[in-house]
């Protein structure tokens, strides 16, 4: 990445962390867009930002890793700048690439990765540094912490956990484990894997998500002859966007306590009124977009997990919408055969041979699979997680899950909480880790506006 200084293969000297010396841990689109914000927030030449991150290629991540140009955003062009008050900033960057972008369209996600790069190299200098290899341990010292990798340690006065999301946890059925089925693929962005199947085979994609929509397009796209059931709990694709409405829709949030239920009839209630003035329901959807974080916090626990049960995925598949082309795509698919998309989710599996049986309530016939895809979505419960950093955070007492198992428990301003029930100085976090705290925390305007938060609350630890 041009501008950026080089990768560290040395073991940093342990010492004192300096209280400029800041530490970002993850590379994707949390952590570049942290990094983004502290470094033009900043004139300072003593800052030191170093970006932890395993591969020690920055803005891929889950989001953005794909080779597939067919994968696309979901979010329109004009709402994706790295910075909220330069909304231009990618559309201005991919016409400096020689593309003609569409405010209203949808780029590839790949490119959106590029753009990332190029935003990052062109604010770093002297004051940025990447590490390749995956932080493993986060060790308090006075002044701030010891990062620890396989082969070096550093030292950070502040650390941003910018980790993103995490894999899926594994298929399982009655509390059995799934993993050894044949043609098991539990990491659904493992391309290679996908079109390394035979052109005739068919899979089960478990989910429905948008990880399984592009699943399905990576699969089937380019092999007329492969078939796919996508099967999930409830059956729910998300739903395409459409031409924007020049219409907008603003639903005065009631005041006074909420309930989960209540919700769910207001939102009712909205995209009604809205029918009867000729607005399309995406516009309420869009409206509540501000108030989510607020209208999130407002609700107690028991309602915030009454949501979770009862209301939310009706929410999600109309909140996270597929691009156009790509909703146009899958219901090619559907309308020849190809794509079967059934509710109720998985029964029974058996082994016949070299497939996968799936017995699934929906269907008649059981499923005969060459391979089964795990697109579950994300592991949110940190107290499940593999990752080696996330169990010795957890085992030191740095971080502890929220209450619903959703990411770690933080302020709404990032600062995490430790297993004491007090705020941990120095350590704070941005993006999907704070889904629990705020809800909306997956998205890049959300993001982009915590990174800001974060990094303004780090420059000011750092000139204190």
């Amino acid at each position: 990445m041009g501008g950026v200084v080089g990768v560290e293969d040395r073991v940093v000297a342990r010492e004192r962390p300096d209280r400029h010396r800041v530490a970002i841990v993850g590379g994707g689109a949390s952590g570049v867009l942290t990094a983004l914000q502290l470094l033009s927030g900043s004139t300072d030449s003593a800052l030191c930002v170093t970006v932890h991150e395993a591969t020690g290629v920055l803005g891929r991540g889950i989001a953005y890793g794909t080779s597939d140009p067919r994968h696309l955003l979901n979010v329109r062009a004009r709402h994706m700048s790295a910075y909220a008050d330069v909304p231009s900033d990618l559309l201005d960057w991919a016409r400096r690439a020689g593309r003609d972008p569409d405010p209203q369209g949808f780029l590839p996600r790949m490119e959106y990765a590029a753009y990332l790069q190029d935003t990052l190299a062109a604010v770093a200098d002297h004051r940025l540094t990447i590490s390749a290899g995956r932080v493993e341990d986060v060790v308090p010292v006075p002044g701030g912490f010891e990062l620890r990798t396989r082969d070096r340690v550093s030292t950070a006065a502040t650390v941003v956990l910018a980790h993103g999301n995490q894999a899926p946890q594994g298929l399982s059925i009655g509390g059995a484990d799934l993993t050894d089925l044949p043609g098991h693929l539990p990491n659904p962005w493992d391309l290679a894997a996908i079109r390394a199947l035979p052109g005739d085979a068919t899979v089960a994609i478990v989910g429905t998500g948008l990880t399984a929509v592009d699943t399905a397009i990576t699969l089937l796209e380019d092999e007329p002859g492969r078939h796919a059931v996508m099967v999930s709990r409830h059956g729910l694709l998300p739903r395409a966007h459409i031409a924007q409405q020049s219409t907008a829709w603003v639903s005065d949030v009631p005041e006074g306590p909420l309930t989960a239920d209540g919700l769910a009839t207001f939102v009712r209630d909205q995209v009604a009124a809205a029918r009867a003035h000729g607005v399309d329901w995406r516009a309420v959807v869009d409206g509540l977009r501000a108030p989510t974080q607020s209208i999130w916090q407002r609700l107690d626990l028991d309602e915030r997990r009454r949501l979770l049960d009862h209301h939310v995925r009706d929410w999600e598949i109309r909140r996270h919408r597929m691009a156009p082309e790509v909703g146009a795509r899958i219901d090619g698919y559907c309308r020849d055969g190809r794509l079967v998309l059934v509710g109720g989710g998985v029964a029974a599996v058996d082994v016949r041979g070299a497939r996968a049986e799936l017995s699934l309530p929906a269907l008649a016939e059981p499923v005969l699979a060459d391979a089964v895809v795990n697109c579950t979505g994300p592991l949110t419960d940190v107290t499940r997680s593999a990752d080696p950093l996330l169990q010795a955070l957890q085992g030191r007492g740095l971080v502890v899950p929220d209450p619903l198992r959703l990411g770690i428990e933080s302020t709404p301003a990032g600062d995490v909480f430790g297993a004491d029930g007090q705020v941990v100085d120095g350590l704070l976090a941005v993006g999907p880790p704070r889904k629990g705290t705020l809800w909306e925390s997956t998205a890049i305007p959300e993001i982009r506006t915590q990174a800001a938060e974060v990094a303004r609350a780090v420059l000011a630890r750092t000139t204190a």
